[in-house]
């Protein structure tokens, strides 16, 4: 197969790179994520008018009617710059909530906003119960004349501390833990009752817990059928699982670089640390996993768009995996090969090595992601 990108692929994997090298130094990181923001909204702002935002939509809404290996091109990129701004949130995961389970006059109201960068998204999926399962949920929607009432808490929702539009699940039937009786709500973030409590998250990136007390909503709120939502979380964050995937591409492209030039300047007994065989061995194990989760990164790509079925759902769960467990690899393997200054503030290799981390973490770790897979196969 020919997995080379075409000419418009090319060029717009080319024009985030620009971007991204031009605007996003790691200085100018530090310094975005120390803001009451935690991103640059100049860049965001870019993003935008460039149509970066706009390119998993279809055209008739603005978009560029891109697939996930378009995603795919946009996601290496922001991650080879360890940028902050809320891409998957809001775009690939907010945006493809609303898409896929919205009605005509939902996708009109928010999507066009989505696309052009004007309206974040921030979407609230997980409980501090939880544990990656996104069946679990104890938030109840409670259903009355003019529409429902929310209880419960969402935890780590990235970038909900500015979102101007809360997607929330909630349970409107069923027990906890079942896979039916969940629903989709779309909440004004200054709607009464709605607590945020922000923080910074290890990776650089800012979050909140969600509260939600006795929170009215009316029943144009309800994205989709009521309590069907859980087929349809299961395949937006098997969306945004692939563009997780290319980020950390683009994060383990960069953290090999810093170390491979490392090794070629650091000295000892009058010859670069590079010389030495077991650090040749060992860059050189980081390049076969980079190489393993490049594959897998468009392996997941492929199927990001596609029918939800047995074949993607394996897909996605190998890619989370094999490249949850190339990160920590590289992260670990880089540390160790850079010494002390692998773990300096001051240097990039120890925000990319907190990122791969992170994105391990983020909608299942490669253990849970293993355990998906072979109940998969078993499924079959």
């Amino acid at each position: 197969m020919d997995f080379r990108l075409n000419e418009e692929q090319q060029m717009l994997q080319d024009t985030v790179a620009r971007l991204v090298r031009g605007e996003y130094s790691f200085e100018k990181r530090l310094e975005f994520s120390e803001t009451e923001l935690g991103f640059s909204e100049d860049f965001w702002n870019h993003l935008a008018e460039l149509g970066i935002t706009a390119v998993p939509f279809p055209e008739e809404l603005g978009g560029f009617g891109g697939t996930g290996i378009e995603v795919r091109s946009v996601m290496t990129e922001l991650g080879r710059g360890l940028c902050l701004e809320p891409y998957i949130q809001s775009v690939i995961l907010g945006g493809g909530l609303i898409s896929q389970a919205g009605s005509d006059q939902q996708k009109q109201q928010w999507l066009e906003g989505v696309a052009s960068g004007q309206l974040k998204v921030a979407v609230g999926l997980q409980e501090p119960q939880s544990f990656y399962n996104l069946d679990d949920v104890e938030t109840r929607a409670e259903k009355s004349a003019d529409g429902y009432t929310l209880n419960g808490r969402k935890a780590v929702v990235i970038g909900g501390h500015c979102a101007d539009l809360l997607i929330v699940s909630a349970r409107s039937s069923g027990d906890s833990r079942d896979s039916d009786g969940l629903s989709l709500f779309a909440i004004n973030p200054d709607a009464k009752g709605v607590e945020k409590r922000s923080y910074p998250t290890i990776d650089g990136a800012k979050a909140c817990d969600l509260f939600l007390n006795d929170v009215k909503v009316g029943a144009d709120a309800l994205l989709g059928a009521e309590g069907q939502a859980g087929d349809i979380i299961e395949y937006q964050v098997g969306r945004a699982i692939s563009a997780l995937c290319a980020e950390a591409v683009g994060c383990m492209e960069e953290a090999n670089e810093l170390t491979l030039d490392y090794l070629k300047q650091r000295k000892q007994f009058g010859v670069p640390i590079g010389k030495f065989q077991v650090l040749q061995h060992r860059m050189v194990d980081m390049m076969s996993e980079l190489e393993q989760a490049r594959s897998m990164s468009i392996l997941a790509a492929s199927v990001a768009d596609q029918d939800q079925s047995l074949e993607r759902r394996r897909v996605l769960a190998a890619a989370k995996n094999v490249i949850g467990r190339a990160g920590q690899f590289i992260s670990e393997n880089g540390i160790q090969s850079h010494g002390g200054i692998g773990m300096t503030w001051e240097y990039s290799f120890a925000h990319y090595a907190k990122r791969l981390i992170m994105i391990n973490h983020q909608l299942g770790d490669d253990d849970h992601h293993l355990e998906r897979f072979a109940a998969l196969l078993q499924a079959s």
